[in-house]
């Protein structure tokens, strides 16, 4: 773990850290990918059912962001700067 990260940030990496589906989903974003929630579902062994919320609680706390918020279907989503931040200081 990144020792200069600051305390906001490191709350929010704990945040994720907690929770299996927020690090998948982190994960299967990281490195500039745009993904649909389907896709991300998908790779990270996450049931349909349960991404939304997942995705919503990733973007509650600004580590990741849908960048067409006005389709009702196909919303695109990525990683905030914080949410990449995240990602390459999540133990792997």
């Amino acid at each position: 773990m990144d020792n200069s990260l600051d305390d906001e940030t490191l709350k929010k990496l704990a945040y994720v850290s907690v929770s299996t589906y927020r690090v998948k989903a982190i994960k299967s974003l990281q490195d500039g990918q745009v993904k649909i929630p389907t896709k991300i579902a998908e790779e990270a062994g996450i049931r349909s059912n349960h991404i939304s919320k997942v995705l919503t609680e990733l973007k509650d706390i600004g580590a990741a962001e849908c960048i067409n918020e006005e389709a009702r279907k196909g919303r695109l989503y990525r990683l905030t700067g914080l949410g990449e931040e995240i990602s390459h200081n999540l133990d792997e």
